[in-house]
């Protein structure tokens, strides 16, 4: 790609749909992209950061916020791999972004104006400007133009510490809310062929897998949706029930991503094909190759695309990568000293290193991302929830060596816990806690 600097910010404006301000801010906050700057002073860009810039709009219209696509841009980098060519996340087919207009005002603008509502707790007002848009616009623009961009900025405020849960939550539930009147509304199927969509147990994020189930009805397909944290025997009564052509599956987490995988076993015994996405694959390269299934892509327009295919053209779901044996083989002994290593953990840290209930919630959340690592045969999957907790540390004003101490003391509770035989485990978080030192460090 050309890192010859010829592009005036007119002309990325126009190549990407992007406004000025969010170019400038990207580059301000997140140091992406990097563009030279002409005697004048005036910012000017390459063919390559008009390539990060459709990389990282690809990757919010698969649901990440800006921060987190920052990072995995930057934490991918950092490995020695070039994100725009990585086939998982190819941007070839995205087209730029052009804002529709109606009536002088802008889809963006009505997005704005039901973010701020949704801020302000102003129902009243976030429902008018979606019926405002409504009455112009498809539900297809509304979903990919409106929603799903105001959720993924509303999550990335949240992670710089500028939104609380309170406000993520009032957004989230009007969306829902609006999604599931639009799917009452939906036509009834002219297609031949069922889908069936759901979510792993355990797994609560239910607004993508929805929004997808709304735009297969409103291209004609019969669609079963099962929501969220389906059991397993609740999914094998409803493939029984609806006999469906392709079952879809969404997991958001690494968590539910390792639930999935029981999931697949069920449906390659009864010949039904999976197709599967979510946000848990897209910030984890490699994850996908893990379950035999379809990987539907990381943008709504891929997945709908390849969904059609399949049901043009069934196919078997391919083989997965087999994850370490040694690994998954270790999974027992973790599970049956977890509460030992926890327990160890919590009385080594003195109370005034880390809030009770902060420290409680970080045990058990790497305590699962290790036991999810292990049970998919690859520890490397955890490293992005250890680089999430250190972005997310740091804004909100935590010192980084207090997140250190604490993976410290629990590699030491590994150690000790789990003796010469849990070896390979206490060996993989020495060295993220390594990686995180360089990064913090800037080395």
């Amino acid at each position: 790609m050309d890192d010859t600097p010829v592009y005036n910010l007119k002309a990325v404006v126009r190549k990407t749909g992007l406004k000025p301000d969010t170019l400038r801010a990207w580059e301000r906050r997140y140091g992406l992209p990097t563009p030279d700057r002409s005697g004048g002073g005036h910012r000017l860009y390459s063919e390559r950061d008009i390539q990060v810039l459709k990389w990282l709009v690809a990757r919010q219209q698969a649901g990440l916020s800006i921060s987190r696509a920052a990072e995995l841009w930057h934490r991918l980098t950092e490995q020695g791999q070039d994100p725009a060519v990585m086939p998982e996340y190819a941007t070839a087919a995205i087209a730029p972004r052009t804002p529709v207009l109606m009536a002088g005002q802008a889809l963006e603008d009505l997005r704005d104006a039901w973010l701020e509502a949704c801020l302000g707790f102003d129902e009243p007002r976030a429902e008018a400007a979606l019926n405002q848009a409504l009455a112009q616009f498809p539900a297809e623009s509304i979903l990919l133009g409106l929603l799903i961009p105001a959720l993924a900025e509303i999550g990335e405020r949240w992670y710089r510490g500028e939104v609380t849960p309170h406000q993520e939550h009032f957004a989230s539930e009007l969306a829902q809310r609006r999604v599931e009147s639009l799917l009452a509304a939906a036509p009834n199927p002219v297609r031949a062929g069922r889908v069936l969509v759901t979510c792993p147990p355990d797994e609560q994020h239910t607004f993508m897998p929805l929004a997808l189930t709304l735009l297969l009805r409103r291209r004609g397909w019969e669609v079963t949706y099962l929501g969220a944290n389906a059991p397993r025997a609740q999914l094998e009564q409803a493939l029984d029930s609806v006999r469906p052509q392709l079952c879809i599956i969404a997991a958001q987490t690494l968590h539910a991503a390792s639930q999935m995988l029981s999931l697949a076993h069920v449906l390659q015994a009864k010949g039904i094909p999976l197709a599967f996405g979510g946000t848990a694959f897209v910030v984890r390269p490699g994850l996908a190759s893990r379950i035999p299934g379809h990987y539907l892509g990381d943008r709504l327009e891929e997945s709908l695309e390849i969904l059609e295919s399949l049901m043009a053209t069934p196919l078997p779901s391919p083989e997965a990568q087999v994850g370490s044996e040694a690994l998954v083989s270790l999974l027992p002994l973790f599970l049956d000293r977890r509460l030992h290593i926890d327990g160890q953990l919590t009385a080594e840290l003195p109370p005034s290193s880390i809030p009770r209930e902060q420290l409680r919630s970080g045990i058990d959340n790497l305590g699962q991302a290790i036991a999810d690592g292990l049970s998919l045969g690859e520890l490397n999957l955890v490293a992005a929830d250890l680089s999430w907790v250190e972005g997310l540390a740091a804004n909100a004003g935590v010192p980084a060596e207090r997140l250190t101490a604490f993976l410290r003391a629990y590699s030491r509770a590994l150690a000790d816990q789990l003796g010469p035989q849990g070896r390979p485990i206490v060996e993989w978080l020495d060295r993220m806690i390594g990686n995180g030192l360089k990064r913090s460090t800037g080395g």
